[in-house]
């Protein structure tokens, strides 16, 4: 098992790929802690994970708040011990659609500060953890768009950009200390529901079908298709291991070709 003895938290587990990365976690021998505003659908991934044979608990955490952040990473350490991976799979509700021209202010900024606020505490907060240990890995996930010009993306694209390089700032700043930090950059994953009605709704301001749009998308890649969320927990499971100890302040390509390096 890539992940045997570890313990990880996933915020946002509640969600498609936060769930997805849990149970690939869970299934390669992590101790999961899934935090996440909604208990219900954190209590749905915990008994996937148990029904499987893995371990996983719950708890209601507010990825925007510093304080709530921290105490529940206290409780981790003092159960678990230790916090060896870290994953940030919260949602923002990004406004995509409309072109900068058209857009209000806040309908573009209002999302980066969002992104930018849960990716900083979160990391910030568990690498103060992970450096009393000596190691750790935090990791997080974008899109295409942080590095392709889509237009009508909103502020997405500019805040994949953001926490990419946020990311690579962190790296640098904590890696004496023998934590890495990783990013992962997919295509999306049309076999997620959610995902996939958001594509839908993009396809419709198109005047397209959904799957002509999806098709469309996989078109573009090397692979001509589009990552699944399987794929996405196999990738974090892999940079989480030791197999990726020498990765660090860099972006796991997992765009299927779409981006190439």
């Amino acid at each position: 098992m890539l992940l045997k003895n570890k313990n990880a938290v996933i915020y946002g587990a509640g969600g498609e790929i936060g769930g997805a990365v849990a149970r690939a976690f869970a299934r390669e021998g992590a101790r999961v802690f899934l935090a996440g505003r909604t208990l219900a659908t954190l209590d749905a991934v915990a008994q996937d994970i148990a029904s499987s044979g893995g371990a996983a608990e719950t708890a209601q955490v507010d990825a925007f708040d510093k304080e709530a952040i921290e105490r529940h990473l206290e409780e981790v350490v003092q159960k678990a011990g230790s916090v060896d991976i870290s994953f940030n799979a919260v949602g923002i509700p990004y406004s995509q659609g409309d072109p900068f021209t058209e857009m209000p202010l806040e309908e573009f900024t209002a999302p980066l500060a969002a992104a930018m606020q849960t990716q900083f505490l979160t990391a910030t907060a568990v690498a103060r953890h992970m450096a009393k240990k000596g190691s750790g890995v935090i990791l997080t996930i974008t899109a295409t768009p942080a590095r392709l010009a889509n237009p009508n993306s909103g502020s997405f694209g500019v805040a994949c950009a953001a926490i990419e390089g946020f990311c690579r700032q962190l790296a640098g700043e904590v890696g004496s200390h023998g934590i890495r930090v990783v990013c992962l950059r997919s295509t999306g994953s049309p076999d997620g529901p959610k995902l996939s009605e958001f594509m839908r709704q993009l396809a419709e301001l198109e005047g397209m079908s959904r799957e002509a749009f999806v098709a469309r998308i996989a078109q573009k890649t090397v692979l001509k298709r589009m990552a699944s969320l399987a794929e996405v927990g196999n990738m974090a499971a892999l940079v989480a291991s030791d197999y990726a100890s020498a990765m660090s302040g860099t972006v796991a390509n997992i765009t299927c070709g779409e981006v190439v390096d």
